[in-house]
């Protein structure tokens, strides 16, 4: 359906004035096109950041469950700004991308940045489908389908509940 782009590529930086800086700081870390830290949380780190979930976060975002359609909080919000990982603050979506696609579920038609999604195939309930995940912290955020809108064709299928909504402006601050 789409490729999965999560695999990393190397940092670049233009000026090498600050080489020495910049490298001990992204040793270890893979960074994103968009800038942001994409490195895989440990298993001790995702449980920690999930204590303070309710029992229905925890079945959506740990576990691979579903919200029921039209009542997620997320579905009708029409401001601008960002939807970032409910766990680990990972920018996914931006409301530029966000549309009304009439199943219950928050809808996009492309990522914040395609590193920062990943995709599984799921073959759960006798059906084939594409699961996607948060890349940095693998919290299951709903699925995508390609019956989408142009310009990319594709219906990004989310549950409110996996995602924070940050109105445009707020700065973006990953959990660590």
């Amino acid at each position: 359906m789409r490729a999965n782009s999560s695999s990393g590529s190397p940092i670049e930086k233009e000026d090498s004035s600050n080489f020495w800086e910049f490298s001990s700081y992204a040793v270890g870390m893979t960074t994103s096109k968009s800038g942001y830290d994409v490195t895989p949380l440990s298993e001790a780190r995702i449980t920690a950041l999930a204590a303070e979930f309710s029992p229905e976060e925890r079945h959506v975002i740990l576990h691979q469950g579903t919200e029921r359609p039209f009542c997620g909080l997320l579905l009708d919000q029409k401001q601008p700004g960002t939807y970032v990982c409910r766990l680990c603050g990972l920018p996914l979506f931006s409301s530029n991308s966000k549309f009304e696609s009439g199943t219950g579920w928050p809808s996009f038609f492309q990522p914040f940045d395609p590193a920062h999604v990943k995709d599984i195939e799921d073959r759960a309930h006798g059906m084939r489908r594409v699961e996607i995940r948060c890349a940095r912290c693998d919290a299951h955020l709903g699925h995508v389908f390609d019956d989408g809108p142009r310009p990319t064709g594709l219906r990004y299928c989310l549950n409110s509940v996996s995602l924070t909504f940050l109105p445009e402006g707020q700065p973006i601050a990953l959990r660590s």
